[in-house]
């Protein structure tokens, strides 16, 4: 998991003018110091600041007005940034109590669990309901993993722009059915004007991208694996001569291996003008009979549907050979890394080391907090803008 954070910073003699009163009802705007009290704090470095406190000109109340990093509470936000941090990093909230305390700081495994969760309800955007406001990317990628929460998996969505890889959102799902994916991707398409939906293959995904009116993008990667399975798997049911169904129609044993070692080479070309090619395997197998309720799938017909699927398939797996650039170069790789990367390393990674969540809502708090620090790597996240 790579993670660029920037610690808050504790400056005792730091401070920052008041602008406005601190009461609701009151709008003043100015102020009178009246004197500085001490405050104790726990921090690596400081065990006391000096507050300042205010008096109001318009209302006459006193309010304190805190030295940079710290706020009215007894923990600098230096503390709990890198409570924060610890625990991100891979720490249990336990863990982090006992890092900290050998650092000279206690700061209790509930006061670090809090601090992550208000930090991560801080992270603006990454909710279905909190689109990045005037963000646009052309191809939006989209995938679902799952969680363990309380002992039940949890599907999560998450969408990332499949150019830069940049995270959009990441949302808690009903199911995995194209209902459901329906009506979490399609907001998000329109909010972002996306063209393209970058996923892997499964059906869900087609029929959203159909509903949509978006091209899609079916993700090589799990389709050249799937392939290479099934051909083998095909392969060693041909050599064992136990079905019949290929001699019923008339095909050679050797001419079936022939197209199977043919589809396996045009899988791994994936190019738009191999469409026909895949098409004639398909119509040699294309009499074979259906099985019976209650029977199993003769050879032929596994054949035959594994031709179908991927001739049908063939225009969303070789889609980016056709999308290009004003330069004539292909502008996505054909695959959803995108998607996989942002799971593996800013939800996966994190996951691998607990036994599961015992909120949903934390399921995705930390998720999308790793995520949107995932978002900021070039230029780091500054902490002090979440912890409080």
């Amino acid at each position: 998991m790579r993670l660029s954070l920037i610690l808050p910073v504790v400056a005792p003699e730091q401070f920052y003018a008041p602008e406005r009163c601190t009461h609701a009802k009151c709008k003043g705007k100015y102020f009178r110091m009246r004197q500085e009290v001490p405050k104790s704090v726990r921090d690596m470095q400081y065990e006391q600041v000096v507050a300042r406190r205010y008096e109001c000109l318009r209302c006459h109340r006193t309010f304190r007005v805190y030295p940079q990093g710290v706020l009215a509470g007894q923990f600098s936000q230096r503390a709990k940034g890198v409570g924060v941090m610890l625990y991100l990093l891979g720490l249990s909230y336990g863990a982090v109590e006992l890092v900290l305390g050998a650092l000279g700081v206690w700061l209790s495994k509930a006061t670090v669990y809090r601090s992550v969760q208000v930090a991560a309800e801080r992270v603006p955007g990454m909710k279905q309901e909190q689109f990045l406001k005037g963000y646009r990317t052309q191809a939006l990628g989209a995938d679902v993993t799952s969680v363990k929460c309380k002992g039940k998996w949890l599907p999560i969505g998450i969408t990332v722009d499949a150019l830069s890889g940049l995270v959009l959102t990441i949302d808690q799902l009903s199911s995995e059915e194209a209902q459901s994916l329906q009506a979490w991707v399609a907001p998000i398409a329109e909010s972002v004007e996306a063209r393209v939906l970058v996923s892997d293959d499964a059906d869900a995904f087609k029929i959203v991208a159909d509903q949509q009116g978006l091209f899609q993008q079916v993700c090589k990667s799990h389709v050249v694996r799937n392939t290479e399975t099934l051909i083998e798997n095909l392969t060693q049911a041909i050599h064992s001569a136990q079905d019949h169904s290929l001699t019923t129609l008339g095909i050679d044993p050797q001419q079936a291996l022939a197209d199977l070692h043919l589809l396996g080479e045009l899988i791994h070309t994936r190019l738009p003008e191999q469409q026909p090619s895949v098409e004639g395997l398909y119509l040699r197998y294309a009499r074979a009979p259906a099985p019976h309720p209650g029977q199993t799938a003769c050879l032929a017909y596994r054949l035959r549907n594994l031709f179908l699927d991927r001739w049908s398939l063939w225009p969303l797996l070789t889609f980016y050979r056709t999308w290009k650039n004003a330069n004539g170069a292909e502008i996505l790789d054909g695959t959803n890394n995108a998607s996989e990367r942002a799971i593996g390393w800013w939800i996966k990674e994190r996951y691998r080391t607990m036994r599961g969540y015992k909120r949903q809502q934390s399921a995705l708090n930390v998720s999308r907090l790793i995520a949107y620090c995932g978002n900021h790597l070039a230029q780091g996240l500054d902490l002090a803008n979440l912890v409080a």
